[in-house]
């Protein structure tokens, strides 16, 4: 099985590919690039292990930055290379763009209102569109943090406004966050206090964990608005599929 095989390898890379098979007439093979913080990034996020739910010669690259707002992801290069990727993609495939970011964009002294974060998230999805592809606007993945036995809703400033730019643009549009912290109430806080980097991260996940999102986030794509257009392409590991939809808990080995 081919996930299993990657849990094996332990998700050293940051790109991956998938066996080639013949796409559908008329439609070009995805290619998913992965636009975000820590939390979509190699190492701490959700985005390796979305990337080994790609099957049918669909590719994809996390470029993912720790530490990352909607400002410093673009001063520092990083949105340059993911406009670059897609362009230079567009010729041979259908170039997807996931873009999550919120956790550091919240912080005071980052100094990025909610209005300026949605300026700019508006501005990488149109950017994204210009450049031959198709933005996926994600709400931030949710944050582990309990209290009185339910998670904290901390992140809601940001979540609505990624809603509301997806809504503005009629842009295709995950909500993360929402089914994030559906799960983690249903599994409660010891067992997913087992999902943490390192003892007491409620925010980065450990490579396992990063399989359970991620293929979370690969259901909310097949459930979005180009959930058609990629069905061929991803593919869901059957066992974290069915703890997900039931609401329990589950850490696959590597």
């Amino acid at each position: 099985m081919r996930a299993s095989f990657l849990w094996q390898l332990g998700l050293a890379g940051i790109a991956i590919s998938s066996p080639v098979q013949p796409a559908k007439k008329g439609l070009k093979t995805p290619a998913f690039f992965l636009a975000g913080d820590s939390t979509t990034a190699s190492g701490g996020g959700w985005g390796n292990g979305f990337l080994t739910t790609l099957v049918g010669g669909a590719n994809g690259t996390n470029f993912g930055h720790n530490g990352a707002t909607t400002e410093s992801f673009r001063a520092g290069g990083d949105w340059a290379n993911v406009t670059g990727a897609v362009k230079r993609a567009s010729a041979t495939h259908s170039p997807y763009v996931t873009i999550q970011f919120g956790h550091n964009d919240q912080k005071p002294i980052k100094n990025i209102t909610v209005a300026e974060f949605k300026v700019n998230m508006k501005k990488f999805a149109q950017e994204v569109i210009a450049a031959g592809g198709t933005p996926i606007l994600v709400t931030s993945l949710s944050r582990r943090r309990y209290v009185n036995g339910s998670i904290d809703l901390d992140l809601v400033d940001q979540v609505k406004a990624t809603l509301a730019v997806a809504s503005d643009l009629k842009a295709a549009v995950i909500d993360l966050n929402a089914a994030s912290m559906k799960y983690l109430n249903a599994i409660g806080e010891t067992k997913a206090r087992t999902y943490d980097k390192v003892l007491d991260d409620s925010t980065h996940l450990n490579p396992n964990a990063g399989l359970v999102f991620g293929n979370m986030v690969a259901g909310l794509i097949l459930e979005s608005s180009v959930g058609h257009l990629v069905k061929p392409y991803v593919k869901e590991n059957a066992s974290i599929k069915a703890a997900i939809a039931a609401g329990k808990y589950i850490l696959p080995s590597n």
